[in-house]
């Protein structure tokens, strides 16, 4: 009985990849200065008796690299979207053109790209949290193993393992972050 217990690292491997995929969407909507169809996701318009993502009432493109358009499916929704898009923290000011909302993308300066640098950083330390926790729940596993029979040898084996796997996924949330910070620090 002994010989057949096994940890299961591709569950672990998933939740931590689950962890750098909810990361890499939160830095998906910080604004790098450059326009991007992702950056109005969270805005939420008082539509039809509830709250609704805009990107559910119209069309949202890229037409230029420091432009996002809104293509507003229903006339009556225009002006709501347009308050949304206001009062949502993007510090972008709507322009209205018929059904059509315009966001263009002003300049970053140095000190709002610093600050930008700093919340990427938070958004991956919590990436890190998470996965850490994750290995915290495999070492777990390894412990409850070994008192159900697993050998020294296999432990250390699967607590190497879970580590690695651990090492590993913080390198990318370190390597990701560099990257997002550059890309928002680039003029």
């Amino acid at each position: 009985m002994a010989e057949d217990i096994e940890i299961d690292i591709d569950d672990l491997e998933r939740r931590m990849k689950g962890a750098m995929e909810s990361m890499r969407h939160e830095f998906a909507s910080l604004r790098t200065g450059r326009a991007s169809a992702s950056m109005v996701e969270p805005v939420q318009v008082e539509a039809y008796g509830q709250m609704t993502p805009i990107n559910q009432l119209g069309t949202v493109n890229v037409p230029e690299p420091r432009m996002v358009t809104i293509n507003i499916w229903d006339k009556a929704m225009v002006g709501k979207a347009e308050k949304a898009l206001r009062e949502s923290g993007l510090g972008i000011n709507p322009q209205t053109n018929g059904t059509i909302i315009m966001l263009p993308i002003p300049e970053l300066n140095e000190e709002r790209r610093k600050e930008l640098t700093k919340v990427a950083a938070q958004y991956a330390e919590s990436a890190r949290v998470a996965i850490r926790n994750v290995r915290r729940d495999g070492m777990d596993q390894v412990k409850k193993a070994k008192a159900d029979g697993m050998s020294e040898d296999d432990q250390k084996f699967w607590e190497t393992a879970v580590q690695e796997l651990t090492d590993r996924m913080i390198a990318n949330v370190d390597a990701a972050l560099e990257a997002k910070q550059a890309e928002i620090m680039q003029v």
